[in-house]
């Protein structure tokens, strides 16, 4: 199965590789990514030889703008997402894309959250079909504001998912993994 990619002629895969089997960053980001070269220069520049505590990465074509790619990684003290998106022809040459950075501190993380939905096979066993984990921050959404009709302020939140027709069951169990690691250290002092 595959869906046509942003400029036509090439289709990329719907499902790609799975990283859940690497326990290293740079391992699952080569298997996953389009561009693991770009995301862990700009990912190291800020790591700068820390340790990586846990880590979660998402990839996905969409029909607007094309491959979206994202990882973050926490290293005990923070949180640091890189996000690369393809950039629409009419915003630049063919095959540009646009690479940020974002630094959150673990100390702004005010809640974690996790939602598993489960089915149960004939045999009444349990399992998880999808996962979706949000870090609530003290930070203030800004999407909104200043805008008439616009809501009341709201925290911003940082948000992941996946489900089993994307990224499947060991993508899920290391999202589950990274909630877990991220809310064991929300609330501590850190080092």
């Amino acid at each position: 199965m595959s869906r046509p990619s942003f400029g036509g002629g090439n289709d990329l895969p719907a499902v790609f590789p799975d990283w859940s089997p690497y326990p290293d960053l740079d391992s699952a980001a080569r298997a996953y990514l389009r561009d693991p070269d770009v995301a862990l220069e700009a990912l190291g520049g800020v790591l700068n030889g820390a340790t990586v505590v846990c880590f979660t990465l998402e990839r996905f074509v969409n029909e607007v703008n094309g491959v979206w790619q994202e990882v973050v990684v926490c290293d005990g003290s923070r949180l640091v997402l890189w996000h690369g998106e393809d950039v629409p022809p009419t915003d630049g040459p063919a095959g540009s894309m646009t690479s940020s950075l974002r630094v959150v501190p673990l100390s702004t993380v005010t809640e974690v959250g996790c939602r598993r939905r489960l089915s149960r096979s004939p045999s009444g066993q349990a399992r998880t079909d999808s996962i979706d984990v949000y870090l609530l921050l003290s930070s203030m959404d800004e999407a909104g504001a200043g805008d008439e009709g616009a809501q009341a302020p709201r925290h911003d939140a940082l948000r992941f998912g996946k489900t089993l027709d994307d990224g499947g069951a060991g993508q899920i169990a290391r999202l589950e993994d990274f909630a877990r690691l991220v809310a064991s250290l929300v609330g501590r002092p850190t080092l």
